[in-house]
């Protein structure tokens, strides 16, 4: 019966595979010679296959020896990182890290902290998702995400708690061709109601008719960054994004700046709820984006833009979202 079948059993194989011989296993486990025979036999005897052949000095694995191998070291590592693991969480370490993340924070920071997050808790799970506006807030108000990564709204979370991260800066653009893109100075109102205006909408229901930064009556909602950027790029309308998602467009002029407001910053937060702080591992995650941050792009205007698409400088506004 395979249910018999020990990790003592188990070790003492991959022992006197890895050892070369019973004895030196013995040696490996602490255990005489004997007991590691007996491990073995016993295991053969559960499993009704011969593992080692015995005839020459040293014991040889058998062809079924071999394929059986790898369960067995599979099947002992997956016992010692459970061990591992429990040790850990009995300490205070979460048992995984879910954590959402604003779709306007930069995508190369978050890499970097996922990549030294798995070599300092390489036991706990990163749970990553990216969601926008009210929809980023949801999973950590309903205790799916354990931390968030957000950008503030204009709405109160009592149950929440917030630790600024870092500013994000934005810019609006449109494509080349676009007629705002030919305005010199600053853009009258009346001309920038005249041309759509791409808007990032909210897939929940906690902005339900608010808007915020829309300057245009005519609008098109879209709900993910990606589409509303392959819009700007395609002439569609004009609209706000992360300077660093258009550096290297407006850089060669695939897309162009546009002088309609002041130039502003998002503020990115840690959120997590005050009933449940986070614990090592999200405290580690928290400060280390903030020492990330310093990595984010300075909004700056290329040295040789034309005068009427530089935008001002001289004031941070409060988010928006369009």
């Amino acid at each position: 019966m395979l249910d018999g079948v020990s990790l003592d059993q188990l070790r003492a194989f991959i022992a006197a595979v890895d050892e070369g011989s019973f004895s030196a296993a013995g040696r490996k486990l602490y255990r005489v010679q004997s007991a590691v025979s007996g491990w073995i036999s016993g295991l053969e005897a559960q499993l009704d296959v011969v593992l080692f052949d015995r005839t020459a000095r040293f014991p040889k694995l058998t062809p079924e020896g071999e394929l059986l191998l790898a369960d067995a070291r599979s099947v002992v590592s997956g016992v010692d990182a459970m061990k591992a693991r429990a040790k850990l969480m009995a300490g205070g370490l979460e048992a995984e890290l879910s954590v959402v993340v604003d779709v306007f924070f930069p995508t190369a920071t978050i890499a970097a902290a996922a990549k030294a997050f798995a070599e300092r808790f390489p036991l706990t799970p990163l749970r990553l998702f990216v969601e926008g506006m009210g929809a980023a807030y949801q999973p950590v108000l309903d205790e799916r995400c354990s931390l968030g990564i957000l950008t503030s709204l204009p709405i109160e979370f009592p149950s929440l708690v917030s630790e600024r991260v870092v500013e994000i800066p934005f810019v609006i653009v449109a494509a080349p061709q676009h007629p705002l893109a030919k305005f010199r100075g600053r853009i009258p109102t009346r001309e920038i109601a005249k041309h759509v205006q791409l808007v990032l909408t909210d897939r929940s229901n906690l902005l339900a008719g608010k808007d915020f930064g829309v300057f245009s009556p005519s609008t098109w909602r879209l709900a993910d960054l990606s589409t509303k950027y392959a819009f700007l790029k395609d002439g569609v309308g004009w609209g706000s994004m992360p300077r660093h998602m258009v550096e290297s467009d407006i850089a060669v002029g695939s897309l162009v700046l546009l002088n309609v407001r002041e130039d502003f910053a998002l503020t990115m937060s840690a959120f997590y709820r005050a009933s449940a702080p986070p614990g090592p591992a999200g405290r580690w995650f928290i400060d280390h984006l903030k020492g990330l941050s310093v990595d984010v792009p300075e909004s700056r205007e290329p040295d040789d833009l034309p005068a009427s698409q530089k935008t001002a400088r001289t004031s941070r506004r409060p988010p928006h979202r369009a």
